[in-house]
């Protein structure tokens, strides 16, 4: 970087979350001048601001001055920091570079990365990939094995450990794809469906910022695409390198080059015109055929990454997915709690509900990111005997609900202004053998800070009901 006035110019970051603290200590730690800013108050940061004690960092809070960008060389965007900001038109006005943590550490880590977006699914296929990593480093196929992005632990803060041979698995949301020049070496793209329109705007938008995951690969790099996702399968046109898809209705197509498939109770690869079982199925211990889907997704990048099947049957019978999708809370007087925070979509609530054959006590709301719920509706008319709907959202819900029948599901229908009103009418109409599901449809951010806050919220006001020794 060029000096200014005998010091190195700042670098700018918006958002002080994990990926805003990543990056300022990162910066910090090679001697270059940070500003952070973030529209919350001080007091609401200081668990962030306390992590970046003792470094070269100056705090913004309340807003973004357009005066930080004042000699400053680069503006870094954290993942939740919207791109149509006034300052970031100013910085673009400049000539700023605009970037993020994604973008800088697939700059500077030497290990072979694993990339992984779509629009559902992301975090459990990730996780699983990074358990077949492990499996892999475990049995010598690779160095070491690292795992995080979006996931919630920034890969930046771990770059420096890494070495040629290692493998990062890496969770990409839109938001960090849409400002980002650089692609990982192998990317998947597990399914596109509409999602965070409320912060693209378009349809459109959204499959672009997904797609730019594919447009800066190269010929020795490989694509992972879903085939039963028509707008995925679409995305063929854009892969550089080789191609592997992935599918859970089709069985192994003659346009496939690498595929993972079902070949009828089995989890099957191909290759080379070569048909490889890896295990059953059944052995799959996650809920729902949406997960099942994530299980083959794993398979498909674990090959085009080069990990062996051993590695893959290894990892598979023993994941049992990750925290706050449809993750068991309870089970209190015959009644099952699932917890499905990270349903923030109508798409991600009809995936959880059609994963039971039980009658279903349904908890939906929180902010609607201006996403159809019609189909959601006939699911709900379906399966569910009561809705129980909380937050910013529930006279939307409500609406596109339309009229109850008679006789007919939903039973009843209820709001409440939060989610622990909520959970205790749930409580009180739930019946033995019946199961209550917190997948709201909508993002937290009415109520929390985010899907997590509020799944660890639903676990204590369930197990609150547990230690009654009521519903």
């Amino acid at each position: 970087m060029s000096r200014e006035r005998g010091r190195l110019p700042h670098v700018v970051v918006l958002g002080l979350g994990r990926q805003g603290v990543a990056t300022a200590r990162y910066f910090a730690a090679q001697g270059v001048p940070v500003v952070v800013s973030d529209r919350q108050p001080a007091h609401a940061l200081e668990r962030e601001r306390m992590a970046l004690q003792g470094l070269e960092v100056r705090f913004e809070f309340g807003g973004h001055p357009l005066e930080m960008l004042e000699g400053a060389s680069l503006l870094h965007l954290s993942g939740g920091v919207p791109g149509d900001l006034p300052i970031v038109a100013a910085a673009r006005k400049r000539g700023l570079r605009i970037t993020n943590d994604s973008q800088l550490f697939l700059e500077i880590t030497p290990a072979r990365v694993v990339g992984i977006t779509g629009s559902a699914g992301k975090t459990t296929t990730t996780s699983l990939v990074g358990e077949m990593a492990r499996a892999a480093a475990a049995r010598g196929e690779i160095h070491a094995a690292w795992v995080g992005g979006n996931i919630g632990n920034p890969l930046l803060n771990e770059a420096a450990q890494m070495q040629e041979g290692d493998v990062a698995v890496m969770e990409l949301s839109s938001f960090q794809l849409e400002v980002m020049t650089r692609s990982p070496r192998v990317a998947a793209v597990l399914n596109l469906s509409p999602n965070h329109l409320d912060r693209h705007g378009t349809m459109d938008a959204y499959r672009d910022a997904k797609t730019r995951i594919l447009e800066f690969q190269h010929a020795q790099d490989a694509a992972v695409l879903g085939w039963d996702s028509p707008e995925t399968r679409a995305l063929a046109g854009h892969v550089r390198g080789g191609l592997t898809y992935f599918s859970i209705e089709r069985g192994l197509q003659p346009e496939w080059g690498t595929a993972a498939f079902l070949d009828g109770d089995w989890i099957c690869l191909s290759s080379g015109g070569e048909r490889t079982r890896i295990l059953p199925a059944a052995s799959v211990q996650l809920r729902g055929r949406h997960n099942l889907a994530n299980v083959v997704a794993a398979c498909a990048i674990a090959m085009a990454a080069g990990f062996s099947p051993q590695s893959m049957t290894q990892a598979i019978p023993g994941f049992r997915g990750v925290p706050h999708r449809l993750e068991h809370v309870a089970s209190i007087e015959g009644v099952d709690w699932y917890n499905d925070s990270i349903a923030t979509a109508p798409e991600r609530a009809i995936a959880a509900m059609r994963s039971f054959e039980q009658p279903i006590v349904l908890l939906a709301g929180g902010r609607d990111k201006q996403l159809p719920w019609e189909e959601w509706a006939q699911v709900v008319r379906a399966q569910v005997e009561h809705l129980v709907l909380f937050g910013e959202a529930a006279p939307l819900i409500r609406r596109a609900l339309g009229e109850l029948e008679p006789d007919a599901r939903p039973r009843t229908v209820s709001s409440f202004a939060e989610l622990g009103q909520a959970v205790g009418h749930a409580a009180r109409v739930a019946r033995r053998g019946e199961v209550v599901l917190l997948a709201p449809g909508g993002t937290s951010f009415d109520q929390y800070r985010d899907f997590e806050e509020r799944g660890e919220h639903f676990r204590v006001l369930v197990r609150g009901l547990q230690g009654k020794g009521k519903r």
